[in-house]
């Protein structure tokens, strides 16, 4: 049985693991069901401008052919053009505005000295202001509005007759018909004024009485918005949806023959009337029974799959979760896309699906999820074929080219060949099915590009599944294994004999890693890290001391011991406080197992011969390693720091070295839950002496031809 790439700690649900786990599996299948739809499917399958791939298809009863969207806006702004504005007389406000005039003209008249002057009778100015304000406003004014204007005109924009417009006037609930060339706007209205005036002789200063009575001008006929939408919605309820009819056995498609407008719109009717038929019918409840079966299958072969080969996410509720949600997420777009109605599905980044899963988890897993989501897909999508061809393809393709994320243009890389993927399937599939390169429609392309763009998105999708679920991603290693992280940087600082002691275990695991199989930058990230709680005390540790002066030797053997243990729950403590995974954490807890402190451990008992010592206090407190990763790790830690006390560097002593520290490891049962094998321990030693012997080989080497050149 394959594993893991990552060994995540058990679930949190462990003693409900079973409910839990198959309570998830049919909630699963039940949204599934609720969310895709649930009407029988139509069984033919066409697009417009190609070819009608069946059998040549008679129209089994009579139906109406439906409008097209072109037609349905065109008959509705036919519809809009014939409807006029409604406005209502409002004879209180020209009422007050005349009354205002005749109050304030004394006032004016006043003011602008013409009492004095030889300007003739105010009375005389005060009548033929009345007057013109009573003609006014019994023609009306108005203000136009643009939504009406050149409405029913062919007319061009510079023709003032384009903004006249017929509308209903309404007052004491009777209804007049006016058009705007009858009436006043406030501008016109003004104008009127000054012409007027012009013409009478009566008044020596029409200048000014045409700027007072400006003030005086107010619009009388109020449009009724709210009357006149509810006369649109009326008129526009009553528009027909369909034009024509087809007669039961009629030909509507010949087999081989192009769809044009005209059969798609009959195809399209055809369509509508048996699902709205079945929906009536009741069998639609047949339809989700259907469903429920198929989708229940493709889910049971999801989990057969996980038991037999993936043991590691079956056990796990939380992993489980995370496919279950992705898998309903993308069957809800899906849904969504259906019900709206978008121009093409193909605009869906399916291909996100298998590079979430291939980065999170595995390349078996994230085909595995892949063929399912297409499969689920498949049975709701027009074109089943072509959509499973291409996204199956596609999707292949994005798992492999994103073998490892080690490096950010890896995404653009895989984005240019699954864009390629597609563009190349399609055309291959328009060729098979109509042999010539002149029936390719190029624009068909664009839903490819955007869903290619759209697959980017997955990048972000990683980031947060980690952070909400405690994933770890290939991309977390590779950002954790920065020597320029702040928590190794600080290391390096503090604890310089240390970062480097680390810098050799990462590079010994991670050589043992890459050759007996397992993932290399868990193992680093691990190697780099393990030992970052020396940073509290680093003089204490060996590395770290630069002069003859040992703190130890100011302290028990018991309170050294306390100091050099307490390295591991002081690094677990300062990675969480940083938020570093839990998988990381592991290396730091795992590193000494529950080994012993032995030189303090035999140093009390040399200092107490007569005294029972207790070995707790000298034990590491665990636990053992239980991966792979973690089991090189201890070895690669030990071998390190043993090989650095020895004096004389050879061959020999190196293979004696590395043979003792894992024998000693083995006695004392380390490597128990861990799954690794005898074979890959000994593999393992191996590289550690190879790589030891290469480090001080190169040193002798170099003192030896330091000593020639002198």
């Amino acid at each position: 049985m394959a594993k893991l790439k990552i060994n995540y700690p058990k679930d949190k649900l462990q003693q409900n693991s079973t409910l839990w786990k198959y309570g998830m599996v049919v909630l699963t299948i039940v949204l599934i069901c609720i969310f895709l739809p649930k009407q029988p499917r139509f069984r033919y399958e066409y697009q417009k401008g190609k070819s009608w791939n069946h059998e040549n298809l008679i129209s089994p009863y009579n139906f109406a052919i439906l409008k097209t969207a072109e037609e349905m806006e065109r008959d509705r702004q036919y519809i809009l053009r014939t409807v006029q504005p409604i406005y209502n007389l409002n004879d209180v406000a020209s009422k007050e505005q005349i009354d205002q005039f005749n109050t304030d003209l004394n006032e004016k008249w006043q003011a602008s000295q013409l009492d004095s002057a030889e300007t003739g009778d105010i009375n005389d100015y005060r009548e033929v202001g009345t007057a013109l304000l009573n003609y006014i406003y019994e023609r009306g004014v108005v203000s136009l509005n643009n939504r009406f204007q050149n409405k029913g005109s062919d007319s061009t924009k510079n023709d003032p007759t384009s903004l006249e417009y017929n509308f209903v006037l309404i007052h004491d609930n009777i209804a007049q018909q006016k058009n705007t060339v009858d009436v006043f706007t406030i501008e016109s209205a003004n104008q009127y004024i000054v012409g007027a005036l012009e013409k009478n002789k009566l008044i020596e200063h029409k200048r000014w009485l045409a700027e007072v009575l400006k003030n005086y001008i107010t619009i009388n006929f109020v449009f009724n918005e709210s009357q006149t939408n509810k006369v649109e919605q009326n008129a526009l309820a009553n528009i027909s949806t369909t034009r024509g009819m087809v007669q039961k056995d009629e030909l509507i498609a010949e087999q081989g023959k192009i769809i044009n407008n005209d059969t798609y719109q009959k195809l399209e009717s055809l369509r509508k009337v048996f699902e709205d038929e079945s929906r009536i019918s009741g069998e639609q409840n047949m339809v989700t029974f259907g469903h429920f079966i198929l989708i229940s299958l493709a889910m049971s072969l999801l989990m057969v799959f996980l038991y037999f080969f993936r043991r590691d996410i079956f056990n796990n509720n939380r992993l489980l979760f995370i496919i279950f949600i992705v898998i309903l997420v993308m069957l809800g777009v899906l849904s969504w896309a259906i019900k709206i109605k978008i121009p093409s599905l193909y605009y869906i980044p399916y291909c996100s699906v298998p590079i979430i899963f291939r980065l999170l988890f595995d390349t078996r897993i994230a085909l595995n999820i892949h063929i399912l989501m297409v499969l689920v897909a498949g049975l709701f999508v027009p074109n089943s074929f072509d959509f499973v061809c291409l996204q199956f393809t596609a999707g292949m393709v994005a798992i492999y080219s994103i073998r490892t994320l080690v490096k950010r243009e890896q995404f653009l890389v895989s984005s240019v060949l699954i864009l390629g993927t597609y563009i190349l399937a399609y055309v291959g599939l328009v060729l098979t099915r109509n042999g010539s390169f002149s029936t390719i429609y190029w624009q068909d392309i664009l839903p490819f590009t955007v869903s290619v763009g759209l697959t980017l998105l997955a990048y972000p999708l990683i980031y947060a599944f980690e952070k909400l679920f405690g994933i770890v991603s290939d991309l977390t290693l590779m950002e954790l294994t920065n020597s320029n992280s702040r928590l190794l940087r600080e290391l390096s600082l503090k604890a310089p004999g240390t970062f480097q002691h680390s810098l050799q275990v990462a590079n010994l695991a991670e050589a043992a890693i890459y050759k007996i199989g397992g993932n290399p930058l868990l193992v680093r990230a691990g190697a780099l890290y393990h030992d970052i709680g020396k940073m509290i005390n680093p003089l204490y540790f060996i590395e770290n001391q630069k002069t003859n002066d040992n703190p130890h030797e100011e302290l028990t053997p018991e309170q050294s011991a306390q100091i050099i243990i307490s390295h591991v729950l002081k690094g677990i403590e300062m990675a969480r406080k940083n938020q570093m995974p839990e998988v990381v954490i592991d290396f730091i807890r795992t590193h000494h197992g529950t080994t012993k402190v032995d030189y303090f451990y035999n140093m009390a008992i040399k200092a107490n011969p007569d005294k029972v010592i207790d070995e707790s206090i000298f034990k590491y407190p665990g636990p053992v390693p239980f991966s792979k990763e973690t089991a090189v790790l201890m070895m690669a830690d030990s071998v390190e720091a043993a090989s650095r006390a020895l004096k004389e560097p050879t061959e020999e002593s190196i293979n004696n070295l590395v043979d003792k520290i894992i024998d000693h490891k083995l006695m004392q049962r380390q490597f128990q839950n861990a799954d690794i094998t005898m074979r890959e321990i000994s593999e393992s030693a191996k590289i550690f002496k190879a790589m030891l012997k290469s480090i001080y080989h190169v040193r002798i080497d170099y003192d030896l031809n330091k000593k020639k050149d002198s």
